[in-house]
């Protein structure tokens, strides 16, 4: 029996501005056993995705009573070593206000590369380094610290700039949608959920075709969380194989759907 009734898959992107239309910034979506299709944005002058138009459509998709189980390609939280370094409360909801206020990526005008060097926000004092990593991000294997800056396959950019926008659906949204981990690994029923996921996990798994690397990443994360859903493999998933003292550290630093 599925969880979800809908599957929709993000490739995000932290270039530009909050405003600027991104061709790296892809949706996918499927419903029932149809394979994902991809989702243009709203009518505009823009051709592609914004990252807040995106929030905005997410959180009038996930206002509706569809049961709907969305998966976003970066980072939802940081390192335990950044709140041991920084001295947070290692509670999510309020990681996600002080990161907005020393990382305000959501303004309309502002470049992740703004607050990295000073022109605004209070960066300076909300940073890590490139040599931590969360637990899921050593688990993975392959995938990067979330303050690996300007390398390849680097998510840090995406990362500083899609957590305000978390915040922003949350304060829109909750109760109604479930943030995994952070509001409980186990999913109740009839709840929409976001999750953090890592296409290179999938991508492989099916034909590319004639579809971009980002289109592709996109539709595979759609794709995988459909059929995983409808195997029966979803819920073991939600549930990872972790000690209890890695499940704490995991709670806080969050966790990449489909590592185990």
């Amino acid at each position: 029996m599925r969880n979800f009734l809908r599957y929709v898959g993000i490739d995000y992107s932290g270039a530009e501005t909050p405003t600027s239309s991104l061709k790296g910034l892809r949706v996918y979506m499927t419903e029932g056993n149809a394979k994902p299709i991809e989702i243009p944005p709203p009518p505009s002058p823009r051709k592609y995705w914004t990252r807040k138009g995106l929030a905005e459509w997410l959180v009038e998709r996930l206002a509706e009573e569809v049961p709907t189980l969305v998966g976003i390609d970066h980072a939802f939280s940081f390192p335990l070593r950044y709140f041991e370094v920084h001295r947070l409360q290692p509670n999510w909801p309020s990681f996600l206000d002080d990161f907005q206020r020393h990382w305000p990526t959501d303004d309309d005008h502002t470049y992740v590369d703004f607050v990295r060097h000073g022109l605004c926000g209070n960066g300076a004092v909300r940073t890590g380094h490139s040599r931590w990593k969360r637990l899921t991000e050593e688990r993975s294997g392959t995938a990067k610290s979330v303050f690996h800056f300007d390398v390849q396959g680097s998510v840090a950019k995406s990362t500083h700039s899609g957590i305000p926008w978390l915040r922003y659906i949350r304060n829109k949204l909750d109760p109604r949608v479930h943030f995994w981990p952070f509001d409980g690994w186990s999913v109740p029923a009839g709840r929409s959920v976001i999750a953090e996921v890592y296409p290179r996990l999938w991508s492989g798994q099916f034909p590319r075709q004639d579809r971009t690397p980002d289109q592709h990443d996109a539709y595979s994360v759609a794709a995988w969380l459909s059929q995983a859903d409808r195997n029966g493999t979803l819920a073991d998933f939600f549930n990872p194989a972790l000690t209890p003292p890695e499940r704490a550290v995991a709670g806080v630093e969050g966790w990449i759907l489909g590592v185990r």
